[in-house]
C-alpha cells in the first residue's frame, strides 16, 4: 500500500478483516492486542496516521466509528447492482408472527454484499436501549441479523424474550441460559434452561450500520 509502513499495513489489514467478519471495526483494546501494542495512545498514533494518509475516517476517537475510505474509494467506480443485497427492515418482532410479514417490514436498505453474509436470510433491526454499547452497538444503529435458531457462545444474538426482541451476547450455562449485556452498568437476563426454547432465538448479528 502506498505510503504506509509496515505497522500500518498491519493496522489496516486487521481493521479490514474485523469488519468483513464481524461487520463492525475492532476495538481500540482489541487493536493493541493484535498489534502487541500496550497503550491505547500507542494505537491511537497508527489511526491518527492512517486517517492522516486518507485510508480511515473516524467520526471521533472512538474506533468503533472507523470508516475505510481506501475500500470505498477503490470499488465505487466497480460495483453494479450484483454487488449489492437488499435488507428488509422490521419494525416490530412478535412471538409466534412471521417475522418478514408484510405488516412489520418497515423500510428496505441495499448495501454492499460483502459486508453483510448470508444474503435474503439477513434482516434488519433497529437498536433502542444501551445495553450493547460496549460493544460498539448504540441506540440507534441498525444491525443486521441472519436469521437462525442456533448460536454459538459468545455470538451476539437477537432473542425474543417475553414480548421484547432484545440483542445481548450468548452464553449457554448448565441450569440456565444468559444473556449477557455489553454494559457494565446492567444486569444479564437469565432464561432457565427448562423454559429456553430455539424458537427465542431469532438469528445471530453479523454487522451494524449508523447513519452519520
Amino acid at each position: 500500500m502506498h505510503g504506509l509502513t509496515k505497522r500500518q499495513e498491519q493496522t489496516l489489514s486487521f481493521i479490514r478483516n474485523s469488519i468483513q467478519e464481524r461487520g463492525y471495526p475492532p476495538t481500540l483494546r482489541e487493536i493493541g492486542e493484535h498489534m502487541g501494542i500496550k497503550s491505547t495512545n500507542g494505537v491511537n498514533d497508527h489511526l491518527r496516521a492512517l486517517e492522516r494518509k486518507g485510508y480511515l475516517r473516524r467520526e471521533d476517537m472512538k474506533s468503533r466509528a472507523l470508516k475505510l475510505v481506501e475500500d470505498s474509494r477503490q470499488r465505487s467506480t466497480a460495483m453494479s447492482s450484483e454487488d449489492f443485497v437488499e435488507i428488509q427492515v422490521v419494525g416490530r418482532v412478535a412471538a409466534g408472527a412471521p417475522l418478514l410479514a408484510e405488516e412489520n417490514v418497515v423500510d428496505t436498505v441495499r448495501i454492499d454484499r460483502m459486508l453483510v453474509r448470508g444474503g435474503k436470510d439477513v434482516f434488519g433491526l433497529k437498536v433502542t436501549g444501551d445495553s450493547m454499547v460496549e460493544a460498539g452497538i448504540f441506540s440507534g444503529d441498525y444491525i443486521f441479523v441472519r436469521k437462525q435458531a442456533t448460536a454459538d457462545r459468545g455470538d451476539i444474538v437477537v432473542a425474543l424474550i417475553g414480548d421484547e426482541a432484545t440483542v445481548k451476547y450468548f452464553y449457554p450455562e448448565k441450569d440456565y441460559v444468559r444473556f449477557q449485556p455489553a454494559n457494565g452498568q446492567m444486569a444479564p437476563i437469565l432464561v432457565r434452561a427448562t423454559d429456553f426454547k430455539p424458537t427465542m432465538l431469532l438469528g445471530k448479528v453479523v454487522g451494524v450500520f449508523r447513519k452519520i
